[in-house]
């Protein structure tokens, strides 16, 4: 099958993602600097959050570019995926609302970990379908940035009851060191011209 219509959908709904977390902020009620003060929270975790989808988008558009051909197992993991991207904004919302409380904060972390484990496994049912020699296959290599991610994600997810600001850093440190597009698949596919 196509992939034309997985890039496109995935695209649709990341896009819808990111417009449902910003229509979460509501207009103050005032006009002072305090009343945009008070949305400090919510700003705060609708920037990491954006960072994060916005990380996903472009990850996955490299990914989907080394792909050939699609079937239904790679479409239902492409779905798989989106349905954890899809929670960021219930997540992100509850984080904000809350100041960064433990419990939204653990959820937070659990989503994004799914988020990972998801995208994992959408490589490597790719990785299955198009074979060990697959431009993909020869671009992540071992993969360290997604094993460190998931590890510091569990990290975080079992700290947030006592440090919840630790937990909130490890967030921002995974996100910074996906922050910077994966060159990985590019440099392959500029070799492999």
């Amino acid at each position: 099958m196509n992939k034309n219509r997985l890039e496109a959908f995935s695209d649709g709904v990341l896009a819808i993602i990111i417009t449902i977390m910003v229509l979460e902020f509501k207009v103050p009620n005032d006009t002072t600097f305090e009343s945009v003060v008070k949305l400090s929270h919510k700003f705060l975790s609708y920037i990491l959050s954006f960072i994060y989808v916005g990380i996903y988008w472009n990850n996955h558009h490299h990914m989907l570019h080394t792909v050939k051909r699609v079937n239904g197992t790679i479409l239902w993991a492409n779905l798989h995926l989106l349905f954890w991207l899809s929670l960021i904004p219930f997540a992100t919302a509850w984080i904000g609302e809350h100041h960064f409380a433990p419990f939204p904060m653990m959820l937070y972390g659990l989503i994004l970990l799914m988020n990972a484990i998801a995208y994992f496994i959408l490589q490597t049912v790719i990785l299955k379908h198009h074979g060990k020699d697959s431009l993909l296959s020869k671009a992540i290599g071992k993969d360290y940035k997604g094993k460190i991610s998931v590890f510091l994600y569990l990290i975080a997810v079992l700290a947030t009851k006592n440090y919840t600001e630790v937990s909130g850093a490890i967030y921002i440190l995974v996100a910074l060191i996906w922050l910077v597009p994966d060159k990985r698949i590019e440099k392959v596919f500029t070799e492999s011209n």
